[in-house]
């Protein structure tokens, strides 16, 4: 079979397109994942270990955050981003073992479509915490609301800015030596993704517990690729953690994060 040169120019072009098609669509979507208030249904599943947990510094932590993103068209000019956070702990201390769940919080942001005239993205709201643990340790015990927002910029690859909210809690039973939740939640975040659809981000998230005086820090360095398979597209990354800060008996030194984000067409 006789194959001319002006085919297989043209067949390699082809190719070169529709790699250079999939790439800018997937570093496209790379970009988004870095947006809280995306326009994108997702499903994040996050696994952190820490250890040095406990009093003698024997405990080991497995915390699972599952993360559904979920946006509502409003109007021509609002969206409404619903972002749950469901954790399952295990946590072992040697001589015993304990699993469950945590507190579920839900956050909710009135986001505008468009971005301000100096390329600001933002959206507030209200945050909710539901009192679903299934262990005393693993929860507050607690109701709560409060309000959240996060603002950042994107630009030449860069993504900057922070989330923050605050929950003050209610129905502890005094009785019990329970306290109500007042907490703030402070996570600035910096990171930046190339064409090839790989990002790299670090993140505090701070919480103050103003109730106990405390305040715990950690400090996220995380690396991601976004990847196809097939029809489904999925963020895969992992990096490490570290406790700046903790009150005792809690988490101490390094710990890892990983990863895993299946994006859900609309």
């Amino acid at each position: 079979m006789k194959v001319t040169y002006p085919l297989i120019s043209f067949t390699i072009l082809s190719s070169l397109t529709s790699f250079n098609s999939i790439a800018a669509d997937t570093a496209d979507i790379a970009k988004k994942l870095q947006n809280p208030v995306a326009d994108m249904i997702s499903v994040p599943v996050q696994f952190n270990y820490d250890q040095n947990i406990g009093l003698n510094d024997q405990g080991e932590r497995w915390l699972t955050n599952i993360q559904p993103v979920v946006p509502f068209d409003l109007n021509d000019d609002w969206n409404l981003i619903s972002r749950t956070i469901i954790p399952v702990v295990n946590q072992d201390f040697g001589n015993f073992t304990e699993s469950g769940i945590g507190d579920i919080v839900q956050s909710y942001f009135f986001s505008p479509k468009e971005v301000t005239d100096n390329g600001w993205i933002w959206g507030a709201g209200p945050v909710l915490m539901f009192p679903t643990a299934s262990e005393p340790m693993f929860g507050t015990e607690n109701w709560g609301i409060g309000p959240t927002a996060v603002v950042l910029k994107q630009d030449n690859g860069w993504t900057y800015g922070a989330l923050a909210n605050h929950i003050w809690g209610f129905g502890a039973d005094e009785k019990k030596g329970e306290t109500d939740v007042n907490a703030t939640f402070i996570q600035p975040f910096i990171g930046y993704t190339w064409p090839s659809a790989t990002s790299l981000f670090l993140n505090s998230e701070t919480t103050i517990d103003w109730e106990n005086d405390v305040e715990s820090v950690p400090i996220n360095l995380v690396a991601s690729q976004v990847v196809k398979f097939g029809d489904n597209v999925f963020s895969i990354g992992g990096g490490l953690r570290y406790w700046a800060k903790s009150p005792d008996p809690a988490a101490e030194g390094l710990g890892v994060r990983l990863m895993v984000t299946w994006l859900i067409p609309q």
